[in-house]
């Protein structure tokens, strides 16, 4: 099986070429990613579990999926794919805002990304893939927001720094 391939880029999003996913994350270089919210009509946010087989930040939880874009594939596009095979639905996306963040994992690789964050509406279950995701729940912002604050080692490492982000963007735009 061919290792997936992530997209380089520079602080303006702009492609500079291909690399293995694990080989960027051993070099802490920047390439593209998206992260996809889904909120149901009472305003709680999906929230995954990450499975336990996963090869760093297994059993943390996370925004509802997040992963990288391939290469021709827009950012809509990728949220969608990833939406369906992790969580096993499919819900119009909106692209929100995208920003840079690098964070280090204990296993010595480095996610360093300029991430797309999205949003999308969903009042059902999912039908999650558990290679890929262990439990999900649907949480209201404030609740996640106070048990970040309380239990921050229950929560992936790039979950904490765009929660804030999304949080704050949802208050100020009215989601």
């Amino acid at each position: 099986m061919i290792e997936e391939q992530v997209i380089l880029v520079n602080e303006q999003d702009q492609q500079i070429g291909t690399m293995a996913k694990m080989e960027a994350h051993e070099k802490a270089l920047l390439h593209r990613a998206f992260s996809v919210f889904v909120m149901n009509e009472k305003g709680e946010t999906m929230l995954q579990q990450r499975a336990a087989g996963k090869y760093h930040s297994p059993l943390l939880w996370t925004n509802t999926c997040c992963s990288h874009q391939r290469v021709g594939e827009s950012n809509i596009e990728a949220g969608k794919r990833r939406l369906q095979e992790e969580m096993g639905f499919v819900t119009e996306l909106t692209e929100l805002f995208s920003f840079i963040y690098k964070a280090p994992f204990d296993n010595g690789l480095t996610e360093h990304e300029l991430d797309h964050v999205m949003i999308g509406k969903y009042n059902d279950l999912p039908a999650i893939n558990k290679e890929e995701v262990e439990d999900w729940k649907w949480v209201a912002l404030d609740d996640i927001k106070a048990d970040i604050t309380e239990n921050p080692q229950n929560y992936t490492e790039w979950f904490k720094i765009i929660f804030d982000r999304f949080h704050n963007y949802t208050l100020q735009n009215q989601y």
